[in-house]
């Protein structure tokens, strides 16, 4: 017994806490054994005695058949390799849910809090001093950076980038805006199959994520904005070579980020409220604030809508990126990406906030104070495209928890009105109506989407981007005011209000609306009212038929079970810290 203490104490080094595999040992109630078989299976993976007394570093990986997204992870796993070998510390890369946004049924927000229990029961499973995580298509960071969170050991967040344009006739085109905008012409008869079939080859032509500000590309600039992946590294595109050399530099830092800062001395209520501020400066995605929200809660961080719109009346709109500008992920990267927008946002932010560097935002930003900008992609903070921020929340009888809109994507004309509504009560009853020649709606009408929020059957899909009825659209209609308690693609735009909370398949006041009911939507004054008297909603929720039950087994049992509504992330309540749990 005296040996195996002599072995163990010499495996281990005597660290406190261990390091390397000697962490978190496997229980056989016989430590010295424990070790002494776990070296033993790692040399049968042929690694020596001298890279087993080596810090491990962790490399979360992602690729998946069934995720365009990640087809370059295997580049990226063997460059983070690269780095942590050359840095002195052992890589070890391992395999975590996938989430590929257009593979999964029936969305993929529905598996994000999956993927995120998944990565963090690995890191605190498996022995290793610091992590890289590795993601990019829409739910894979956020999971990530959630699972990172609750673990909270040393983490790096490293993107795969969005992919590059293709061409169409001589125009170029980016996954996703470019579709949608191709497929309501193909709608409305403005274009033929065969120019839809020659368009739907030429929208993602390389590996990365979509080529404009998306959620995946919005999620990429918030890691880079919260601390939590390498400064200027959020929008290199997938193929360009800096990112596999972004990729070796990650491996790099982890090795010196052993044992600190972690992830809960980066990500904090100031380091939130600043990627709240670029997400707005960025013409961001709606469904950031979902996810910002589910990695804040992670950390007992409150995210409050009303300090959403107080952030949103101050920040302007900086990025001139498709789905709201011009341009494309690739144009951003070269016209100077995430440094260019810090800078011009710098009197905005809380520069004692530290990124997975240890260096603090204002000592970033001094070292960066000459680097190239182009004015034309990413506007000065005195010229902007927008004075106000991209996003707002919405508050008033229809939405009592808030809902959001994304006024940088919407038609402005359309900010203040009152319309009728046109009631669809499931996603089956909107394709099966809207585009009948016999559906009794006009242009000026309020298109509202029920039943299709986070405990719905459906999951709370990306269908707040209904589309506009097919009459309407054959007669020029481009927009009109949509509103529903699912979600909208990043690449997306319109006049939609999403996220309607407490949704309708709880009992909402969403799913006591009927056909012709009045509502008025007023940005200016953050609201959004169903004009109808309380007693008939009364005598409405006294007489509404119960909804079909709920899942009776497996996952989406436990996420119909626990999952929270929009304005909390949409995590699972057992998963969220309790205020204040991390102090800062």
């Amino acid at each position: 017994m005296a040996e195996c203490a002599v072995y163990l104490d010499f495996a281990m080094e005597n660290e406190d806490p261990p390091h390397g595999i000697a962490r978190g040992l496997t229980n056989y109630a016989d430590s010295a054994f424990a070790l002494y078989l776990r070296r033993s299976f790692a040399k049968s993976l042929g690694y020596s005695a001298e890279l087993l007394a080596k810090p491990v570093i962790g490399i979360a990986s992602t690729p998946s058949g069934f995720n365009n997204c990640h087809r370059a992870m295997p580049e990226l796993v063997e460059a983070v390799k690269r780095g942590v070998l050359a840095a002195g510390a052992l890589p070890i890369d391992f395999p975590t849910i996938s989430l590929g946004e257009v593979f999964l049924s029936p969305t993929s927000l529905m598996f994000r809090n999956l993927m995120a229990m998944d990565v963090e029961e690995m890191l605190r499973a498996q022995p290793m001093d610091a992590v890289v995580l590795i993601g990019g298509c829409d739910k894979t960071v956020p999971a990530q950076l959630m699972g990172a969170a609750s673990a909270d050991i040393p983490a790096i967040q490293l993107v795969t980038g969005p992919m590059m344009t293709g061409r169409h006739q001589g125009e170029r085109l980016g996954a996703c805006t470019d579709c949608r905008r191709y497929w309501s012409n193909f709608r409305a008869g403005k274009i033929s199959a065969a120019e839809i079939d020659l368009v739907e080859g030429s929208l993602a032509t390389t590996a990365g994520t979509c080529a404009v500000m998306g959620t995946a590309s919005t999620m990429a600039c918030i890691a880079e904005a919260l601390g939590m992946s390498l400064p200027g590294t959020a929008a290199i595109p997938a193929v360009h070579a800096d990112r596999l050399r972004a990729a070796e530099a990650s491996g790099a830092a982890a090795v010196r980020m052993i044992r600190q800062p972690r992830p809960s001395q980066v990500m904090t209520s100031k380091s939130i409220e600043n990627a709240l501020r670029v997400l707005l400066a960025i013409g961001g995605s709606t469904n950031a604030i979902i996810h910002l929200t589910a990695i804040a809660g992670r950390l007992g961080i409150p995210v409050s809508l009303q300090r959403l719109n107080e952030l949103s009346d101050t920040t302007p709109v900086l990025v001139d990126l498709k789905p709201t500008g011009e341009y494309y992920m690739e144009d951003f990267h070269a016209a100077g990406g995430m440094a260019a927008v810090l800078r011009e946002l710098r009197p905005l932010l809380h520069l004692e906030c530290i990124s997975v560097t240890g260096e603090t935002l204002e000592a970033r930003l001094d070292s960066e104070r000459n680097s190239y900008s182009d004015p034309t992609v990413i506007r000065p903070a005195a010229e902007p495209i927008e004075l106000l921020g991209g996003l707002v929340a919405l508050f008033g009888s229809l939405a009592p928890g808030g809902a959001i809109l994304k006024r940088s994507a919407a038609d402005r004309t359309l900010f203040e009105r009152e319309g009728r509504a046109v009631v669809f009560d499931s996603l089956e009853d909107l394709a099966q109506r809207i585009d009948s020649e016999d559906l009794d709606v006009s242009a000026e009408d309020f298109l509202v989407l029920q039943n299709v929020g986070p405990t719905s059957r459906s999951g709370m899909p990306e269908a707040g981007y209904l589309p506009i009825p097919l009459k309407l659209a054959k007669a020029g209609v481009k927009d009109m005011v949509r509103i529903s308690d699912a979600r909208m693609s990043g690449s997306a735009f319109g006049t939609i209000v999403l996220h309607v909370t407490p949704e309708a398949n709880l009992g909402g006041p969403l799913g006591l609306v009927k056909n012709g009911d009045r509502i008025r939507l007023s940005v200016e004054q953050r609201r959004i009212d169903l004009l109808v008297d309380e007693v008939e909603l009364d005598r409405r929720r006294a007489a509404k038929a119960p909804l079909p039950g709920a899942p009776s087994r497996g996952y989406a049992k436990l996420y119909s079970d626990h999952v929270l509504q929009a304005d909390q992330g949409c995590d699972f309540d057992f998963l969220r810290a309790d205020p204040p749990t991390i102090s800062e």
